[in-house]
């Protein structure tokens, strides 16, 4: 009897233990900062690399190794376009380039690091966010602003890929 319960209890705990190990979260962070001395707004972005590597590779055709020692800089080219096309700002209604800066590894986290320069005020900000939501209904992007001492957060989702914030 006790071994049955024994056996019962530790295999109740291996698959506990499991199917946490098994469960894979999909969600991006973003931080944007206006930094008015420099009149731009710095972003920094966390993404797991291979939800990243999936949405480009399917999107191109392509196998990308984006953060591994097999990246390219076709991988890279890959990356930029990309984000140009699933991910812009307007500010004050008007669409601003974003600067691709660097990019650095963090565990299985990119993280990469963007700018908008020349902005003088900020009345409004609209967000196009469409990094891996498009056709994965898991993913999320979580956006976090500081903007002159306020902050805001916006989620983005497959069902939900633009936003705007006034000031």
């Amino acid at each position: 009897m006790k071994k049955t319960i024994l056996i019962t209890f530790f295999g109740l705990l291996f698959l506990t233990l499991t199917s946490f190990a098994a469960h894979k979260f999909y969600v991006a962070l973003y931080q944007v900062n206006y930094a008015p001395e420099k009149k731009m707004l710095q972003i920094t972005t966390r993404i797991f690399v291979d939800d990243l590597n999936t949405a480009i590779g399917k999107k191109y055709q392509k196998k990308i190794n984006l953060g591994s020692e097999k990246e390219t800089e076709e991988d890279l080219i890959f990356f930029k376009k990309y984000f140009n096309e699933k991910f812009n700002i307007k500010v004050n209604g008007q669409v601003k380039p974003i600067h691709f800066l660097s990019k650095e590894m963090e565990g299985d986290v990119l993280i990469c690091y963007f700018s908008i320069k020349e902005i003088q005020k900020i009345n409004s900000i609209e967000i196009y966010n469409a990094v891996i939501t498009e056709g994965n209904s898991e993913q999320q992007n979580i956006m976090h602003f500081n903007v002159m001492g306020v902050k805001n957060t916006l989620l983005f989702t497959e069902s939900t890929s633009k936003g705007v914030l006034k000031y």
